[in-house]
């Protein structure tokens, strides 16, 4: 339903009263009404029209401003006061938002599980990275670090032996 606040253009009356007698909002504003409103609903699907309310509104308001301007009226206000839809229809739209919400928080998900693979996969290479480092150091250092490990251990035995 809409409300819809109008005056005539004051300098067009002659021409409204004899075209279209003193009756103008009864004989103009129902047919334009139905006409835009028509044309503005069938540009949206019915999931838009509830989701994007405003954007319908300013247009039927826009495309009914113009249409009413062609028979010397002016539009001061239009208000969109209630819009429609079958219990199911509305169950469906929240559902399918719904849907849209935990396929979001789904796709975020897989998209976390991926970076903590990637997390992962960066630690281990930087684990082997460092292993291969020390392989490569201890194969630089030769029997060097086993000799001093050695000679350490037999520092140890002497000084034991010498507590004793």
């Amino acid at each position: 339903a809409l409300r819809i606040l109008f005056r005539p253009i004051p300098d067009q009356l002659p021409k409204i009263y004899t075209i279209l007698g003193p009756d103008y909002d009864e004989r103009v504003l129902p047919s334009i009404t139905t006409e835009v409103l028509k044309a503005v609903v069938a540009q949206f699907d019915a999931g838009e029209l509830i989701t994007q309310r405003e954007m319908v509104s300013q247009k039927v308001s826009d495309d009914l401003t113009e249409r009413a301007a062609q028979f010397g009226v002016i539009l001061d206000d239009i208000s969109i006061t209630h819009l429609t839809f079958g219990k199911e229809f509305t169950q469906a739209v929240e559902m399918k938002q719904v849907a849209q919400q935990e396929a979001e928080k789904a796709r975020f998900m897989v998209e976390k599980a991926e970076q903590m693979k990637m997390a992962a996969i960066i630690s281990a290479e930087g684990d082997a990275e460092a292993a291969a480092l020390l392989a490569k150091s201890f194969g630089d250092s030769g029997d060097g670090l086993v000799e001093l490990r050695r000679i350490e251990a037999a520092e140890d035995i002497a000084y034991q032996m010498s507590r004793s």
